[in-house]
């Protein structure tokens, strides 16, 4: 079965706007660790409440650009800027 790829304006349009999400979810991360220095995940999360999954894009998009650093605490996760 062959599947087509959509190539409307609109699927084109949605992402680019998802993408612009994940961006901005990603600069008010990184602006709030600046200020803030190492935080918890948890705490982080729910200081930003950032809709839907857009914290965890986030978190990925500036761990592929090697802005910031993981720690394993006990029982979470700490994160601060490289």
């Amino acid at each position: 079965m062959l599947l087509k790829k959509s190539t409307s304006k609109k699927s084109s349009t949605q992402a680019l706007d998802m993408q612009q999400e994940i961006i901005n979810a990603a600069g008010q991360i990184y602006n709030y660790l600046a200020e803030k220095g190492e935080v918890s995940m948890s705490k982080m999360k729910k200081d930003l409440d950032l809709s839907g999954n857009f914290a965890e894009m986030g978190l990925g998009w500036l761990s592929r650009e090697d802005k910031i650093q993981y720690n394993q605490k006990a029982r979470s996760i700490s994160i601060s800027l490289r």
